[in-house]
């Protein structure tokens, strides 16, 4: 929150980092469900006498948010989504304090998937996946809302239908053109959806979750197109572009989507013997390398879109 003090602006918000919670729901029929969550809540709220007048009386502890992800954990007796539990938690603090006006809470899920045994879904076993889950929610204590959902981590590989021409070419360019090569990235996206108050969150149980996997799928077959042919992808910038009109075009309650990809560079690899005879790169060996990778970000929004 903004304050004037000794003719001053002053800006001050106070949260909890890094708490880590899994949550195991049990059915009665045996099966088992579980999630773990990495959350953070920041608040913005009046307590600026605690700044200048050693005044703690208007402090919402940074324990007490702790304890409070565990206690609203606990209160869920249903499995929900990351994105229903971050507006449960941002609910509870701008209504249960007076306080706090805003309240902004991210929340990183890991990859929990059931496994399968003898080609049967096991009831109760679990291995670790590799993208992650993100959401942010920022309520105002008015009811306004701006959520943000997204996928991190998310690796997309193809070996062919790549290239990259007619960039611009100087005395430091040596990077050849080339129609085929191999396109790898690891893709961080982040959308906005367009519910702006708490009152028109869709309330179906595990809706974001369904859309998150929708979204991805989106995402992966623009990327590598059909499963025959594949799509020719002319630079990354090109393909990233196709991703988030893709996405905007299948999903009318996202405002905006930010892509973030980098080219995670696999570079053919030629040898020659002690006779200086070549082996020759056939479009089938490479060295894999991340560092240095080229970096591409873009963000495509609706005209309408308040960002």
């Amino acid at each position: 929150m903004a304050n004037e003090i000794d003719g001053f602006n002053f800006e001050q918000r106070h949260g909890k980092s890094r708490v880590r919670i899994a949550r195991v729901w049990k059915n009665s029929d045996g099966r088992h469900f579980i999630v773990e969550w990495n959350v953070n809540i920041s608040l913005l709220s009046d307590c600026v006498a605690s700044y200048i007048r050693d005044d703690n009386s208007d402090i919402v502890a940074t324990d007490t948010m702790k304890n409070t992800v565990y206690a609203k954990a606990k209160e869920c007796s249903e499995l929900l989504s990351v994105e229903d539990f971050a507006i449960e938690l941002a609910k509870h603090f701008t209504s249960f304090y007076n306080q706090v006006t805003t309240a902004i809470v991210k929340i990183v899920e890991k990859p929990w998937e059931r496994v399968y045994v003898e080609g049967q879904p096991h009831e109760h076993g679990f291995k670790l996946g590799s993208e992650k889950h993100i959401t942010e929610v920022i309520l105002k204590k008015s009811g306004a809302l701006r959520l943000t959902s997204g996928i991190e981590g998310l690796s997309l590989l193809k070996t062919t239908k790549s290239g990259f021409e007619g960039f611009i070419r100087d005395k430091y360019t040596v990077l050849p053109e080339t129609r085929e090569r191999m396109l790898a990235t690891e893709v961080t996206a982040l959308w906005r959806y367009s519910y702006e108050f708490l009152c028109i969150v869709p309330q179906q149980p595990r809706f974001f979750t369904e859309k998150y996997q929708d979204v991805k799928k989106v995402l992966m077959d623009t990327f590598f197109g059909p499963p025959k042919v594949g799509t020719y992808s002319p630079s990354v910038q090109s393909t990233l572009y196709q991703m988030a009109r893709a996405t905007l075009g299948r999903f009318p309650d996202i405002y905006s989507i930010q892509l973030k990809m980098p080219n995670l560079h696999f570079l053919p690899v030629n040898i020659s013997n002690k006779d200086n005879q070549i082996v020759k790169f056939d479009d089938d060996v490479y060295l894999p390398t991340d560092e240095p990778h080229g970096s591409i970000e873009a963000t495509l929004s609706r005209f309408w879109s308040k960002m």
